[in-house]
């Protein structure tokens, strides 16, 4: 990555929906080029999409919370089958397998406490392989939205 992909890189994540011609515009590069860059960046897989960001608020999902599970036996069938139940069930935005105490952490968000509550004993109490869970609810929720490339550790 030089510093056009870089700032090609910037640029996007900032503003996916502006064309082609904007962004040449904006790094001051011919529209050929650009779109060339752009094209490269995808088919090395450093560009792996486009999105669009929503407000939770909007869709009825104001709560969110971090959820600690553990599972047991660890296996990878254990495992891969928690993570396939979490990541299908509509509340849930994020897993993460984790190593430490715990083995996942999964990032939810629904209408109200009470909705979480209701959430919690349907979907984990019941589950054989969760021997332990813990919830922590956001207050509030920050995130860069440029991920830039970090130079070699030092």
């Amino acid at each position: 990555m030089d510093e056009l992909d870089s700032a090609i890189v910037e640029h996007l994540q900032r503003d996916a929906r502006q064309t082609n011609r904007e962004l040449a515009r904006k790094l001051g590069i011919a529209p050929s080029t650009c779109l060339e860059r752009v094209r490269a960046l995808r088919n090395r897989g450093v560009i792996t999409g486009y999105h669009a960001a929503v407000d939770l608020r909007a869709l009825n999902r104001p709560v969110q919370a971090l959820l600690s599970v553990q599972v047991r036996p660890l296996s990878r069938e254990v495992i891969e089958g928690f993570k396939t139940y979490a990541a299908g069930l509509p509340e849930v935005l994020s897993v993460f397998v984790v190593a430490g105490s715990e083995d996942f952490l999964v990032h939810v968000a629904v209408p109200d406490v009470d909705q979480l509550h209701s959430f919690l004993l349907d979907r984990f109490s019941k589950r054989r392989e969760i021997v332990n869970f813990r919830s922590s609810v956001i207050y509030q929720h920050l995130s860069n939205p440029v991920t830039t490339p970090l130079g070699p550790a030092e």
